[in-house]
């Protein structure tokens, strides 16, 4: 298809599990709507972001893929005739976790995962507790709207996952996200970093010639250990392989829908031909941790 409908979801979660789902499958549905073929939901949008702390009573909310949730959203998927990219709390094993995100296709059948790769581990996001890194690299996964190469989150800062993702074919790179401010923060300083993270994203688009779309939780969430919490900042957007953005939300609750030309990634690149410029042989030191 030359211009692919998409719709973005962004929501606030509770500790209410089935409600916080039922609003991502309502979600799914004003997409598809007004139009959407592909509908993105942020990360680990089943419940609240519980890598505030680090509690082993926590996986018990993960579940196997496939499992309830890939069953719900496979059939809603069928349903409605669009491909949709959740994010959940995988269980592979006992004693193994993944943050992982699954794409469902219009049949409702799983047209595979993405494990997140990048885990972080700082105040307020202590997800290397809960996951294990993800092993099956930086693969696109082929659906019937294209080749979506899906990332998670703290992946958006690394341009290496965007290049492998883009080398490897993917027309369009999605990262379901949950980011936010430390409320202690001044106003100058949330503005630094919401700049930042969209600038790296536009940046991705820009560097690889292919849209990106991002979706980010909305809210704040309290701290268990009885901290400040987490503003999540929700600013979900979708930038074209200029970088241009296309649809950027606010801070509130919202599903909105927009269109991405999937002809224009290669009328960008024959212009900007960074790919054929690229001096794989002199790259070799990336592969090291630093240069000392």
């Amino acid at each position: 298809m030359s211009v692919l409908k998409v719709g973005v979801a962004q929501h606030a979660c509770s500790g209410d599990l089935a409600a916080n789902f039922e609003a991502s499958l309502a979600a799914i549905r004003k997409a598809a709507a007004q139009g959407a073929k592909l509908v993105v939901l942020q990360e680990l949008h089943r419940g609240l972001y519980f890598c505030q702390r680090e509690s082993v009573t926590e996986f018990d909310n993960a579940e196997t893929i496939p499992g309830p949730s890939t069953d719900a959203l496979g059939a809603l998927a069928r349903e409605l005739g669009v491909v949709i990219v959740a994010s959940l709390f995988e269980k592979r094993a006992a004693g193994l976790y993944h943050n992982t995100a699954v794409v469902l296709e219009t049949d409702g059948t799983i047209a595979g995962v993405y494990r997140k790769m990048h885990i972080p581990d700082d105040p307020g996001f202590y997800e290397k507790f809960y996951f294990a890194p993800g092993d099956l690299g930086f693969t696109p996964i082929d659906t019937s709207v294209g080749r979506l190469g899906v990332l998670v989150c703290w992946d958006q800062w690394f341009p290496e996952a965007a290049r492998l993702m883009a080398m490897a074919g993917a027309e369009l790179l999605i990262y379901p996200t949950a980011i936010g401010w430390d409320p202690a923060d001044d106003t100058s300083e949330q503005t630094r970093q919401r700049d930042a993270w969209v600038t790296v994203q536009r940046a991705h688009a820009v560097a690889n010639g292919v849209p990106v779309i991002s979706v980010n939780r909305v809210g704040h969430e309290s701290d268990p250990e009885g901290g400040a919490g987490i503003q999540f900042w929700g600013n979900s957007f979708v930038a074209g392989p200029q970088g241009e953005l296309l649809l950027e939300l606010d801070l509130e609750a919202s599903t909105d829908v927009v269109d991405i030309d999937m002809q224009r990634s290669e009328h960008v690149r024959r212009i900007w031909p960074f790919l054929r410029d690229r001096r794989i042989d002199a790259y070799a030191d990336i592969t090291k941790l630093y240069r000392d």
